[in-house]
């Protein structure tokens, strides 16, 4: 099974920039779907992004539409989430994810593989 790792979480003002990257250790990238998902305490684990194993598959959740970008690079094995205008409100752990789905997937049970997780910290 791959191992997934995750980098580049922070702390970050309001309305700021940080890219977060997942490196896939293992399995065959290429035929993974790749998602983001983040954590807050006491909340359950919330779909961020998603993206096929061709780049015409994209989710994002609504609201992070227009300030996220998800992207992957084959030859890389790694998996990419670009955050700009960041709020308040995106403060959580970013979760890197790898299922066996050909197409993007906003559904949690339908990955196999986890990273341990980074955290994004924005303030006001």
């Amino acid at each position: 099974q791959a191992r997934l790792v995750e980098s580049g979480g922070g702390a970050v003002q309001a309305g700021g920039s940080l890219k977060l990257s997942c490196e896939v250790y293992g399995g065959t990238f290429y035929t993974y779907t790749m998602g983001w998902f983040r954590q807050t305490p006491g909340k359950e684990r919330e779909f961020v992004a998603s993206i096929g194993w061709t780049t015409r598959w994209l989710k994002y959740a609504d609201s992070v539409k227009g300030r996220f970008t998800i992207s992957r690079n084959n030859s890389k094995n790694t998996a990419d989430l670009t955050m700009t205008n960041l709020k308040v409100e995106d403060t959580a752990i970013y979760y890197c994810a790898g299922g066996a789905e050909a197409a993007a997937s906003v559904t949690e049970t339908d990955y196999v593989c986890w990273g341990q997780g980074t955290q994004v910290t924005v303030s006001s």
